[in-house]
């Protein structure tokens, strides 16, 4: 879920044709949302024959395609070991769950399709058996794999500070709090999306946050950032009930300490282990040769593909238009990259 800062921070909507270069992309943040949003319309996702959830490799592999095709450079980041703090979020996440794969019986057998697809939603999980397949597929994309950590969010955040990616991206704003200097939103998203429970659709669209102009317009720094964070709560700390992005940012711009805060606010909060968290996160250094991609594996690709029932002449299409050539062709040209 990350932090909810939205409300107090600037976007800038953009189309793909200005987004350039290199982009660290939290990856299981990108594959929740996939395995979240492909389904049928009761809710069940895509499967092949076999019986295996395939809603996280079409929409890594069709979206990894169309940033390819758009010149965009994606290289994904997967999660290390969650941090100790996160257990508390961990556990209630688990426990909803479980709450909403109950109501998804409950609707089944009401016959509430549409309930049912919501509830489906919900109970979202990605194990490590389709992290492994999502990374088996981009390596034969050739696109480059990163491993964090910890922290997805934190390792792309680290790489866009070191110059060696030109954004984050991700549907969360923890990347801000972890530093990124720019947060692009909606990568793997964007298009026409249909509202929770509404029968309204939307035209989602890139949106890009610079961290500095952000810091400078509200008037605050980085670690004060983090503090409206924490106050607010994020997935390492509960926060205080009541406060909101816009209370917490009125806060810290009244004191410049956070005991000064809670004692205005009478209450106690052990904000050190998560200011530290956001401020010197654990990462796995990295350098420009990890970062490099590769010749595609052509013949693996469509095997991997056809073997999990996708359409070939769909396959065969997307990959022609993310190498800028007809997929079947024996030699491909890495100039694109460079």
């Amino acid at each position: 879920m990350g932090v909810a800062i939205g409300d107090i921070i600037t976007h800038e909507k953009l189309t793909f044709d200005q987004i350039h270069g290199k982009i660290a992309i939290d990856a299981y943040n990108a594959l929740y949302q996939f395995l979240s949003i492909i389904r049928q319309p009761d809710g069940t996702p895509l499967m092949d024959s076999q019986g295996r959830v395939t809603s996280h490799l079409s929409g890594l592999f069709y979206r990894t395609c169309n940033m390819l095709e758009k010149g965009l450079q994606p290289i994904y980041v997967f999660d290390g070991p969650p941090s100790e703090l996160k257990r508390r979020t961990l556990d209630e996440r688990k426990a909803r769950k479980q709450l909403a794969a109950e109501e998804f019986v409950a609707a089944k057998e009401a016959g509430k399709e549409a309930e049912m697809k919501i509830f489906a939603q919900q109970t979202t999980k990605l194990t490590k058996e389709m992290a492994g397949e999502a990374t088996h597929l981009l390596t034969l994309l050739g696109v480059p794999v990163i491993q964090a950590k910890s922290e997805g969010e934190a390792q792309c955040s680290y790489m866009c500070k070191e110059g060696l990616v030109d954004a984050t991206g991700s549907q969360d704003y923890d990347a801000l709090l972890f530093g990124t200097p720019v947060l692009l939103k909606n990568l793997t998203i964007a298009g026409r999306r249909k509202l929770p429970r509404k029968n309204i659709f939307v035209e989602v669209v890139p949106e890009r946050i610079e961290l500095g102009p952000n810091l400078q317009t509200l008037g605050i720094t980085q670690q004060k950032l983090i503090w409206i964070g924490i106050l607010a709560g994020t997935d390492f700390n509960k926060g205080i009930y009541g406060i909101g992005a816009k209370k917490a940012l009125k806060l810290v711009k009244e004191f410049d300490t956070f005991e000064g805060i809670t004692q205005k606010l009478g209450k106690e909060v052990d904000y050190k282990p998560v200011e530290e968290l956001f401020m010197n996160p654990e990462v796995n250094k990295v350098t420009e040769s990890d970062i490099q991609f590769q010749e595609p594996n052509r013949d693996g690709l469509l095997n991997y593909m056809l073997e999990r029932n996708f359409t070939p002449e769909r396959v065969q299409a997307a990959l022609g238009r993310a190498f800028k050539e007809p997929f079947g062709t024996k030699q491909s040209s890495l100039n694109k990259w460079f």
